[in-house]
């Protein structure tokens, strides 16, 4: 799973980051600073992170994954 999303630092400014797409930015966000505090949203351990707390994502979120993840990550 490649997904990317906001960090706490990054949280009230523009997104600068190489990984993900607009919606996993626009939707899981939320959910990164609720369970994946301190994560740089480019290391991998974000994606372990999401894993781990799949089942509390928001379910737009988990859309926003589900859909990155079958256009190949694009």
């Amino acid at each position: 799973m490649t997904l990317i999303v906001v960090g706490p630092a990054l949280a009230q400014t523009t997104l600068q980051t190489k990984r993900g797409n607009e919606n996993l930015r626009k939707y899981c966000t939320g959910d990164a600073l609720s369970f994946c505090s301190g994560i740089d949203p480019d290391d991998k351990k974000m994606d372990s992170c999401f894993k781990e707390h799949r089942s509390e994502l928001s379910e737009n979120c988990r859309r926003a994954i589900d859909a990155y993840q079958a256009s190949g990550g694009k």
